[in-house]
C-alpha cells in the first residue's frame, strides 16, 4: 500500500520559515518525480514546486522562486519543501504528490499518488 505522509505545517508569522516533509512508503521513491501542491480556501489547487527523480532539475512557480526550495533524499524516501520569507498569501493546505517518470522536473497534469496534506497558516 502506497502512502505519502506530510508533516511540518503550522502557524508562523509573516517572514518566518517552515520545512515540510513528505515521507513515502510502499513504492520505490527514486522512480518517481515529486511535486508540492497547495490549496487555499476557495481557490484552485496549484503546483508550487517539482523535482526530478534524481534531484537533477527543479521547477518553481513564480511566486515561490527565491523563497521556496524543493529537495529530496531518496535513501530516506523523503521529500522536502523549505519555505522562507512566508507571506499571508502562502496560507494553504500543502500536499505532496508523486508521478512515475524519469523526465525533467515540471508540474504534470496528473500524479499517481497524493498525500493528505498539512496546513500552513501565515499571520500578518
Amino acid at each position: 500500500q502506497v502512502q505519502l505522509v506530510e508533516s511540518g505545517g503550522g502557524l508562523v508569522q509573516a517572514g518566518g520559515s517552515l520545512r515540510l516533509s513528505c515521507v513515502a512508503s510502499g513504492l520505490t521513491f527514486s522512480n518517481y518525480a515529486l511535486a508540492w501542491f497547495r490549496q487555499a480556501p476557495g481557490k484552485e489547487r496549484e503546483c508550487v514546486a517539482a523535482i526530478k527523480w534524481d534531484d537533477s532539475s527543479t521547477y518553481y512557480r513564480d511566486s515561490a522562486k527565491g523563497r521556496f526550495t524543493i529537495s529530496r533524499d531518496n535513501p530516506k524516501n523523503t521529500g522536502y519543501l523549505q519555505m522562507n520569507s512566508l507571506k499571508p498569501e502562502d496560507t494553504a493546505v500543502y500536499s505532496c504528490a508523486v508521478r512515475r517518470t524519469l523526465l525533467y522536473a515540471t508540474c504534470w497534469s496528473s500524479y499517481d499518488y497524493w498525500g493528505q496534506g498539512t496546513q500552513v497558516a501565515v499571520s500578518s
